[in-house]
């Protein structure tokens, strides 16, 4: 097993950004060589290329309650609250995988390179290049790379590490003058920094609230960026200092714009305009924090990638196209074509842990022979009859009030083959399980409204434009 940052695991260091803009998938994790950020030092640099920091940033805790993430292999420790800090989270993982023995197999700090199907003498198989880094006599780090094959290979590589940067107007210009002040919301560790200052938030989604909330105490005006989106959270979940605009059209530079970075005093805005969609003006921002989310990608699987072509017309052998959606798999979890290449934590809007679980079972029982997979024409038919019911993109994987039916499908197969073989059932969702997602969705309710529900235009701006003075019609 092949591990590299565990996207919970908090890390101080704050990532290196991608190019602005940063729309194409393959490319996503590419951060760029020829012109190296020189405020950091090349072995800095290259540790933090090798494993980058994921986006855990100091105060966070889950928003899936503990009782809902516990797996089958470990117990949480008595007395855990529903709600903890990712620390807490961290040793529950790393306890799992001492107990269940996956740590003992596991390469930590390996960067998977490239995975692809080679034939030998003994048949098909997938080869896996990965590096790791070891430190010289001189301190310096050495990449070394390693190779090795495997009947199949399991990509668990999660969602949240190759950030997707928008292509607007007047971005990648600001970006280029002001670097320190206009960062994705990976980068986000605390509200250092952030005293007394206008902040502009793009996009209206679960991280850029919590970020919003994590600011207010400290900030002067918080405005979020919605594009109105499905999922985007109500504007009453905001700070009484923050304030729901619309969707970002452009940011223009103003005269005032050739002032360098390095002269530009921390308690001085930056030199723009932002134009909004609604044909308002945002001005005295200081800094503007990129919460628009992240590209699905498989850099470590380039031939199935097709950065040219729409979710819509993806071919039959193709995992990603732009970004919102892997291609191809049955149940979300194996590659049609060639179903020795799994996936686990392909699904959106589900209880993490525990559901990941269930896929790894399910893996497990067919990598094993304990259970079969329907012909390829079977697959293929599900398939596409949950593309016409569903549609393309982020929303594809979506299990929102469906993770209860996902499981007991996967069960009902695994278990009817399982029989078979003389294998016990799998349980699914236990009564403390179910109780406690009935809860969970009880609060969501209480705090936000229905998620997933269409947001009428007027959420769009709630505050009295009154009280904001760098609001300009």
């Amino acid at each position: 097993m092949l591990r590299g940052v565990f996207d919970r695991l908090h890390d101080p260091r704050r990532p290196i950004e991608p190019p602005y803009p940063s729309t194409k998938p393959s490319k996503a994790e590419q951060l760029g060589d020829d012109d190296p950020d020189p405020r950091i030092e090349s072995d800095a640099r290259l540790l933090l290329k090798h494993a980058p920091p994921g986006p855990c940033y100091d105060n966070l805790k889950n928003n899936v309650a503990t009782r809902l993430m516990r797996t089958k292999l470990n117990a949480w420790p008595d007395g855990t609250p529903d709600f903890v800090s990712h620390h807490v989270l961290r040793d529950y993982i790393q306890d799992t995988a001492r107990k269940c023995g996956a740590d003992s197999v596991t390469i930590y700090g390996a960067r998977v390179l490239r995975v692809r199907k080679v034939d030998d003498d003994s048949g098909s198989k997938w080869e896996v290049t990965w590096s790791t880094l070891r430190q010289q006599q001189q301190q310096q780090w050495q990449e070394e790379r390693h190779h090795s094959t495997f009947d199949a290979v399991v990509v668990a590589s999660g969602h949240y590490h190759a950030p997707r940067i928008p292509d607007i107007p007047g971005l990648a210009e600001s970006k280029a003058r002001w670097p320190a002040r206009i960062w994705h919301s990976k980068v986000y560790r605390n509200p250092e920094g952030f005293e007394n200052k206008n902040v502009l938030l793009l996009g209206a989604g679960v991280s850029s609230t919590d970020i919003a909330r994590e600011l207010g105490p400290v900030a002067r005006e918080i405005y979020q960026s919605s594009r109105n989106g499905l999922f985007d959270l109500p504007a009453s979940a905001l700070p009484e200092n923050g304030i729901r605009v619309s969707e970002v059209e452009s940011f223009e530079i103003t005269e005032k714009g050739n002032t360098a970075d390095s002269t530009l005093s921390s308690d001085s805005p930056l030199p723009l305009i932002v134009h909004l969609k609604s044909g308002q003006k945002l001005c005295d921002i200081h800094a503007i924090i990129l919460c628009t989310g992240y590209h699905i990608t498989l850099p470590f699987l380039p031939d199935y990638h097709d950065d040219e072509t729409s979710p819509a017309d993806a071919s039959d052998t193709v995992l990603v196209t732009d970004g919102t959606q892997v291609h191809n798999l049955h149940k979300d979890i194996f590659y049609i074509p060639d179903p020795t290449l799994a996936f686990v934590g392909v699904p959106y809007y589900t209880a993490t842990f525990t559901l990941f679980e269930f896929q790894a079972i399910v893996v497990a029982a067919v990598f094993s022979g304990n259970a079969q997979l329907p012909e390829q024409s079977k697959q293929r038919e599900e398939y596409r009859a949950k593309l016409a019911a569903k549609g393309v993109g982020r929303v594809f994987h979506s299990l929102h009030n469906q993770e209860e039916e996902y499981v007991r499908d996967l069960l009902d197969w695994i278990n009817r083959d399982g029989a078979a073989h003389g294998r016990p059932p799998v349980e699914g969702h236990t009564p403390t399980w179910l109780k406690a997602k009935e809860e969970q969705l009880e609060r969501m309710k209480a705090l936000f409204g229905v998620p997933g529900e269409k947001k009428e235009s007027s959420d769009v701006i709630v505050a009295p434009l009154v009280r904001r003075a760098h609001l300009l019609s």
